[in-house]
């Protein structure tokens, strides 16, 4: 009803005094707050979280970097040099050039793998941080702070210029909230997937499309090599022609 805004229906139910007899809520002392009752509402509403995406480890950004067209150019490359040294050479002496591509690869895909790993981790650990808000919420007729996670449908909830809303509720009082000294409480009536808040957190995707300044680096260190590879791909290819 307050997700779709529908006023008729909000009217037909009593309004804001309706609502808050329906959730067992006292508005100038809020809920119960005893274990039972946070359980009994976690049960029947949800809890105010939302899914997250599962982490990605070393094996995602390896294969990632498999995907990348360089990277497998190079292999190509290497694998076209490595054949033709050894058919030319020998195994003793003809894997130099196209081994020495392997492993300039695998050294490239190792540092690209890693560098990405401790960015997602670092992410990670910036993401907790800033999303674990606290708020004032009133429980039995006391005033308390505690996490926007912890937060269960009846609860009234004190906000200040700045706060972020935590979820979706009904407006209960307050006062100028575009004024710096401004304050308002409100009433919790959904929360976690079920709220607009619930369903922006849970379709924001990491921008995985930023090179950092170590991945400008790999790049380039990538297209020297290719340079060279396809300069030792040519000269495997034109040495038999020579010596016929």
């Amino acid at each position: 009803m307050v997700k779709e805004r529908d006023e008729a229906g909000f009217r037909r139910f009593g309004g804001v005094e309706g609502v808050a007899a329906a959730l067992l809520v006292d508005p100038p002392h809020g809920i119960l707050g005893n274990d039972d009752d946070i359980c009994r509402r976690r049960d029947k509403f949800g809890s105010n979280t939302y899914p997250k995406p599962l982490a990605k480890g070393l094996l995602y950004f390896v294969e990632d970097a498999f995907k990348d067209t360089k990277i497998l150019k190079l292999l190509a490359c290497a694998a076209l040099s490595l054949g033709f040294g050894i058919k030319e050479h020998g195994p003793s002496e003809g894997w130099y050039e196209g081994g020495s591509i392997f492993v300039a690869v695998f050294l490239v895909i190792s540092v690209s793998a890693l560098s990405n790993l401790r960015q997602e981790r670092q992410f990670d650990k910036l993401s907790k941080i800033s999303n674990n808000i606290k708020v004032d919420v009133a429980r039995d007729g006391r005033r308390q702070k505690i996490s926007i996670f912890d937060i269960v449908v009846g609860d009234v909830v004190f906000l200040n210029i700045g706060d972020q809303i935590p979820a979706d509720g009904l407006f209960l009082e307050g006062h100028s909230m575009q004024v710096a000294d401004g304050y308002a409480r409100m009433l919790v009536t959904s929360v976690g997937m079920n709220t607009t808040w619930g369903e922006m957190m849970s379709s924001i995707s990491r921008d995985t499309n930023e090179r950092t300044p170590l991945q400008a680096r790999l790049d380039n260190l990538t297209s020297s090599i290719g340079k060279l590879s396809d300069y030792a791909t040519l000269q495997a290819l034109r040495e038999p022609s020579v010596k016929i």
